[in-house]
């Protein structure tokens, strides 16, 4: 074989192996995006079709100094860990880059603002000994 045939060969196999690597680097891009829709999808609708969460979004969304949220709070009821768990979680999947900032910040953005806004709420995710580790970063940066 020529000297000319072989670098046409090399040529033609470089340019095949970084088509390659794009194609490659394409197609996680898209899957990647496609799986934090499907979580962004999945926690939306979680969030906003289960009742206990509804109840506890419910009386979250009130003004300061509502005795509902001290007692809430205070009684660490299953539906106040719970609505805690899944904001853990969410903020987990951030913290992992299985959620974009952004996706967080336009679905749950008002609701993490109330769990800030409340003073009783707020200093209970601030308790380490409570956990919550994801969820007091994302809030306090802490």
């Amino acid at each position: 074989m020529s000297l000319d045939v072989v670098r046409v060969i090399q040529a033609a196999s470089s340019i095949a192996g970084i088509t390659a690597a794009f194609w490659a680097l394409w197609v996680y891009r898209n899957n990647s995006r496609r799986e934090r829709a499907r979580w962004a999808e999945s926690l939306y609708s979680r969030f906003y079709e289960k009742e206990e969460l509804k109840q506890v979004r419910d009386l979250l969304d009130c003004d300061l100094g509502d005795p509902h949220v001290s007692e809430l709070v205070a009684k660490e009821s299953a539906a106040w860990t719970d609505y805690l768990n899944f904001f853990e979680f969410m903020a987990y999947l951030q913290s992992s880059k299985q959620l974009s900032r952004r996706d967080v910040e336009a679905l749950f953005s008002y609701y993490l603002g109330c769990l800030k806004k409340h003073p009783e709420a707020a200093a209970y995710i601030r308790n380490p000994a409570k956990g919550y580790e994801n969820l007091r970063k994302q809030l306090f940066d802490e």
